[in-house]
């Protein structure tokens, strides 16, 4: 459906643009420009957003020029790298692009990787391989560096190395004010806790260093086995899990196949038990590998019975991309899961083919993720749970059932709605990031997402105080 740009008035929205031109080195595109249609969009089409223009950075130079002429135009900031955490439609403001400035240094002997804000897990995964190293990347290679990584991030190696945020070393970021400053354990720490976990909130990153680690070869894949023995396998996996080693990541799923052609013959359209898993030991080479996972496996497998196809096997660590992962468009988390919750799940995947919900995932968490090395570790997420529930479609009868049993906290990687925002972190840790947001942002310019406002509240769209001038970028020449 069409929307006009919401309270920007032509000319206004004209100044600013040709303003933003005179110091910008990347396109700024208006309504009406060539290659606006496409700029504008998310990488989902729920959005259709309509920002008054669209600046594609080049450097951090054209970010703090696109957030300084936003300011003096009193008009709000949407930031997108990728397009995959887009979750507030980017209407009447400046979407600052910064999909262009995604390059990516790895240092092998600190084992270091240094990145634009546009860089993508696959990017960092290809140039670090080569040296035995990987990231701390998702399931999903594609997705961007940036905003995994400030929104917390949970992947494969989580268990045994923490959250990616618990990895980042320091950031440079353009904050409301047009500062860039470079945050890390002893440069605006406190601006550096926020960063690892309260998304961006903060400031525009314009670029991330973080940690590498050691991990060349992994076993991983999916085993998926006959529904009829699900119910026994979800208990057992509720209690096999607390004494699962940190180098084992797993998820056990409830699936209803695809019929189609693509979906292997002894899966097609039926409905299955699966479990995905990947371990990153080092016991051994690959077969020392293999045989330490199926030994941690073994209690599970068993339960669960001979598989219909077995997927496991030893890969290389860019190869786990080809894993999987579930779209988590709901999300619980849970201190435990009573048998209540496991009784109600596989029901779920039990309707017909166009049934809305067609995967129900168990996650375990836990690990190095509860256990950061560091005590000033960021916000991110609620350390101590150590299962999430996650289902591939918003089913209101499902929510309604598993809500008693949850925690009511959230993760914000995987959170769709901005009005629960305030649930991804603890009450403590919230309070604190709305004091930071009050120095770095009081004026709230960076809303356009999961907002975290200042404390005390200000008005959107508030422009810079009194004591706050800022001095306009020099105009760019050649």
């Amino acid at each position: 459906m069409s929307r006009q740009i919401a309270t920007q008035e032509t000319r206004p929205v004209s100044a600013a643009a040709r303003s933003l031109r005179r110091s910008f080195a990347g396109s700024v595109l208006s309504p009406g420009d060539e290659g606006y249609d496409a700029a504008r969009r998310p990488l989902h089409p729920i959005f259709d957003p309509r920002p008054v223009m669209v600046a594609e950075a080049a450097d951090a130079a054209d970010v703090r020029s696109a957030i300084v002429t936003a300011r003096e135009h009193g008009l709000p900031v949407a930031v997108q790298a990728t397009g995959h955490g887009t979750i507030v439609p980017s209407d009447g403001g400046v979407l600052i692009k910064t999909s262009g400035m995604a390059g990516v240094l790895v240092d092998p002997e600190r084992r270091i990787a240094r990145t634009g804000p546009g860089a993508r897990w696959r990017d960092v995964i290809a140039a670090a391989a080569p040296f035995g190293l990987a990231p701390l990347s998702g399931s999903a290679p594609s997705v961007g560096v940036a905003g995994y990584t400030l929104g917390g991030g949970v992947g494969w190696l989580s268990r045994k190395y923490g959250f990616a945020a618990d990895s980042l070393l320091r950031a440079e970021v353009v904050t409301a004010d047009g500062r860039v400053v470079t945050a890390s354990a002893d440069r605006h720490p406190d601006l550096f806790w926020a960063l690892r976990g309260g998304g961006g909130n903060f400031g525009l990153v314009t670029s991330l260093e973080f940690r590498l680690y050691p991990v060349a070869r992994v076993y991983a894949g999916t085993a998926y086995f006959p529904i009829d023995r699900a119910a026994d396998a979800l208990a057992h996996y509720r209690d096999w899990a607390a004494d699962a080693p940190d180098a084992l990541s797993t998820a056990v799923l409830l699936r209803r196949m695809p019929a189609t052609p693509d979906v292997p013959e002894p899966l097609r359209g039926a409905r299955v038990f699966a479990i995905r898993a990947l371990y990153a030991g080092a016991e051994g080479g690959d077969a020392g590998i293999a045989d330490a996972a199926e030994r941690a496996m073994r209690p599970l497998r068993d339960v669960a019975g001979p598989p219909l196809l077995d997927g496991f096997r030893v890969m290389s660590y860019p190869e786990t991309g080809t894993i999987g992962g579930t779209p988590p468009l709901h999300l619980d988390l849970f201190d435990r899961l009573p048998d209540a919750v496991l009784d109600t799940l596989p029901a779920a995947v039990d309707g017909p083919a166009d049934s809305p919900v067609s995967t129900v995932e168990i996650r375990h968490w836990g690990g190095a993720m509860a256990h950061p090395e560091r005590p000033d570790a960021g916000p991110v997420g609620h350390r101590d749970v150590p299962f999430s529930v996650i289902v591939d479609a918003r089913e209101p009868s499902m929510a309604a059932a598993l809500r008693p049993h949850a925690t009511g906290g959230s993760f914000l990687n995987f959170l769709s709605d901005p009005a629960r925002t305030a649930s991804a972190y603890t009450a403590r840790h919230y309070r604190r990031l709305t004091e930071i947001k009050r120095i770095y942002d009081p004026g709230n310019i960076f809303h356009r997402g999961h907002n975290i406002p200042p404390n005390p509240p200000a008005r959107h769209g508030q422009t810079a105080h009194r004591d706050q001038a800022i001095p306009r970028p020099a105009a760019r020449t050649g």
